[in-house]
Formats: C-alpha cells, structure tokens, sequence
C-alpha cells in the first residue's frame, strides 16, 4: 500500500500545480499552488480507489475518462506507478463516492459536479466547505428547473429548508474544513472499528489510525511480514480490534 512521494512535475513551463489552481486564484477563493493539499500527490488511483471502497474502474473514469471528457477530481498526469492523486483530489474523490452511495447514477454524477462548480462559483467545488452549505440549494434548484429527478434525489425539503439527504449530510460530516473553507481532513468511511482519517499535515498525509497514531501501510505491512495482531497491535499502541479492521479492510481492497 506504501505510496511513492511525487515531486512537482513541469510541463510545459508550468508546473501543474500552478495550472490546477489558475482558475480558483482568478477570484481569490481558491487553494494556492505551494498549498501541500494540493502541491504533492499522495495516492495512486488504485489506492484511492481501496481506501474508498471503490471500483478501481469508477475512479479512473472520474480521474482520466475517455473520449477527451474534463476529469471530476483533481489528479496529476500518470507517470509510471507514481502517486498521482493530492489530497484534494482525495477529498474530491470522497464526496463523490457519497453521491454514489446515494443512488446518484453515474451518468448524472458528472452533470452534477457542474452544476455545483457553475453554482457555488469555486472550482474544486467538492473540496470546499460551501458544497456543505450551499450544494443542497444549487442541486435542488437545478433538479426543479430542469426536472432532473436523480439530481433532485440528493435533496429533501424540511420546514422550507433546502437539505441534503441524510445519508449525504451524515457523510459529508466526515469531513473536516480548515479556516480557509477547503477540506483539510477526510475520516474515512471504510472502516468499521477503526478511526482513519487523511489529513496531508499528518504522516505526510497518509492513512492514519487515529487511536495511537500509526500509519496504515505500517500496521498492513507487519501482518504481511508475518506478525499476529497481537504483537502489531502491542507494538503501534493500537488496539487490537482496529488492528483486524484495517487488515480487513486492506485485504478486501487487494482482491
């Protein structure tokens, strides 16, 4: 599971940091290039896809589809097996799979990140604390305008409120955003004992189990080497049932 670190890549004159994030700077809402959530790649496509509980197939048609199509998460160009995905493109990535957990079919789902890109004004509009707010209101009323019934599936009316459905609102609350209305930290929905989280401040923003503090790849790693949950659990500090949880959960995602 181990990820190799990627340095900034230069093409054409212009790293491509710097041309992910010219749209956002032109309003003065968006996340700077040297901002290390979205500077330094840290996932492959296929461990963001294990560590989501998705089809590896799903997330390259978000990250590189076909037939010339604009890519829904942010994601570096393949270089070999290095990590393409930073961890914006990680956050984005997550809400996304909460659309999908929704029932939104995966045909709407690109005419959906439009529409909040258009609506909230913000690119990298799923990595921003203003979906939470402000995406119930703009897919409402783009799914009444247009009669869109799997966009308006994402919504539900209460007291004259405008809000997403409970499975969206209780995922979205996964997220943590930081003074600036970006994500700065995903807890991730894969695990049922254990508290993951990614937070790119954090063991250079990979996986880390919450209750003791260590790193995913290094608990997985020392099982495959050999050693019972037991000793992994007594040498990490971390306790023996969340031990089994990532296992579980990094077994599954090897199949």
């Amino acid at each position: 599971m181990a990820a190799v670190r990627l340095g900034t890549i230069v093409r054409r004159g212009r790293t491509d940091t710097e041309v992910m994030a010219t749209n956002t700077r032109r309003n003065g809402m968006g996340i700077g290039a040297d901002d290390q959530r979205i500077a330094r790649a840290v996932f492959t496509l296929r461990e963001t896809a294990g560590y989501l509980g998705l089809p590896n197939s799903t997330l390259h048609s978000w990250a590189r589809p076909r037939g010339g199509a604009t890519p829904v998460i942010t994601c570096f160009p393949t270089r070999g097996r290095e990590a393409t995905v930073p961890f914006i493109g990680f956050a984005e990535a997550y809400v996304l799979s909460v659309f999908r957990r929704a029932g939104v079919p995966m045909q709407r789902i690109r005419p959906a990140v439009e529409v909040l890109s258009s609506g909230i004004g913000v690119d990298h509009a799923l990595a921003s604390r203003r979906l939470y707010t402000d995406g119930a209101e703009v897919l409402y009323d783009y799914a009444t305008e247009h009669d869109e019934e799997e966009l308006g599936g994402l919504t539900v009316v209460r007291t004259g409120q405008r809000e997403f459905a409970e499975i969206v609102r209780d995922y979205l609350k996964r997220i943590t955003y930081g003074d600036d209305g970006w994500a700065s930290q995903v807890r991730l929905p894969t695990y049922q004992h254990a508290d993951v989280v990614v937070d790119p401040r954090r063991a250079f923003g990979m996986p880390l189990v919450v209750h003791g503090g260590a790193r995913v790849e290094d608990l997985v790693d020392r099982f495959v080497a050999g050693d019972t949950l037991a000793d992994i659990a007594e040498d990490f500090g971390v306790p023996e049932p969340e031990v089994e949880d990532v296992v579980r959960v990094a077994t599954r995602a090897a199949t």
